[in-house]
């Protein structure tokens, strides 16, 4: 009996100094600030600007989409969590709602507040799949901001704005890595203006959603595009295919766009008949898990978005 009683105080000893090491202090532990995001362009512009002095998650598993996302008790534990939640706002992320009802201690950045907002929109030969419910009143905003470097600046300038007043400590820092930032920002900018400026055209087509209108109302350029940024994935019309198609041929445009993670069957089918190009642009709402893996970054979707609008503004072929 006094063994058994030895062992279980043993036990009890061995809980209690695991106990005492879990709750150790942060600065001790070597853990740093956590800052969570909900998208790929927040994680990233964070990580940019939050540099070494905190570790930044993104909440959105690579390749899903943030209008169906469902967050696990995992990820509510995250977000309570945190120093500082970055997201997107807007209908895309209602889910967000509850949460945060729930956790009002939780600081917040929106990025849809950084910027001014602009409304979806429904351009000629657009196929239209969104209705609201009956009565719903107000616009429906474009959510997709960070896909004009100009406000991809604005954001950063917020972000930056946030971190120094949750740690002052790291203004010098946080304001350093803004500034470096965001000179490349305003180069990508700079690339981006010269592109349109030399081009042959004014006018992009997206066989796909589009949910760059941000980027194309900075830049002066008209677009075509089967449907809406916010849409969900839908069959093509013939009538929406047999527009895009004509539209090919009239303005004689050498590539359409297809956005990430998307099917491209209609882009397949304009460019069989065409003989246009297939070009991918990234809008950079999110990215693969290889792509995640290395480290990819908004700046080099952005060049790489870059060097297909060049084709797709240049000679028709």
């Amino acid at each position: 009996m006094r063994m058994i009683r030895a062992l279980a105080a043993l036990f009890l000893l061995c809980l209690l100094l695991a106990g005492c090491a879990a709750a150790a202090p942060a600065e001790e532990s070597g853990d740093v600030p956590e800052l969570v995001a909900t998208v790929f362009p927040a994680y990233d512009f964070a990580r940019q600007i939050a540099g070494g002095r905190a570790r930044v998650t993104l909440l959105v598993p690579p390749g899903s989409e943030s209008h169906s996302f469902e967050p696990t008790p995992r990820d509510m534990a995250r977000i309570e969590g945190c120093a500082l939640l970055v997201c997107n706002g807007g209908e895309s992320e209602a889910w967000l709602d509850q949460i945060l009802e729930d956790r009002e201690q939780v600081p917040v950045l929106s990025m849809l507040s950084c910027v001014q907002a602009l409304e979806e929109e429904t351009v000629e030969g657009m196929q239209e799949v969104y209705e609201g419910p009956e009565g719903d009143e107000g616009p429906e905003y474009d959510e997709h901001v960070w896909t004009s470097p100009v406000n991809a600046v604005l954001i950063c300038r917020a972000l930056c704005e946030k971190l120094c007043e949750l740690d002052p400590e790291g203004e010098e820092s946080y304001r350093a890595n803004l500034a470096a930032y965001e000179e490349q920002l305003w180069e990508l900018d700079a690339a981006f203006r010269e592109v349109v400026k030399n081009g042959q055209r004014d006018t992009v087509i997206f066989a796909d959603r589009f949910p760059v209108r941000y980027f194309t109302e900075e830049y002066g350029l008209r677009y075509y595009a089967a449907f809406p940024g916010c849409a969900d994935d839908a069959e093509p019309s013939a009538k929406t295919v047999a527009f895009l198609i004509d539209k090919v041929r009239q303005e004689q445009i050498p590539a359409v766009f297809t956005i990430e993670f998307s099917n491209q069957k209609m882009a397949d089918v304009i460019c069989e008949d065409t003989g246009c190009q297939k070009l991918l642009f990234h809008s950079c709402h999110n990215v693969s898990a290889e792509e995640l893996e290395a480290g990819v970054s908004y700046l080099e979707l952005m060049r790489n978005d870059l060097k297909s609008l060049e084709v797709a503004l240049g000679p028709w072929r």
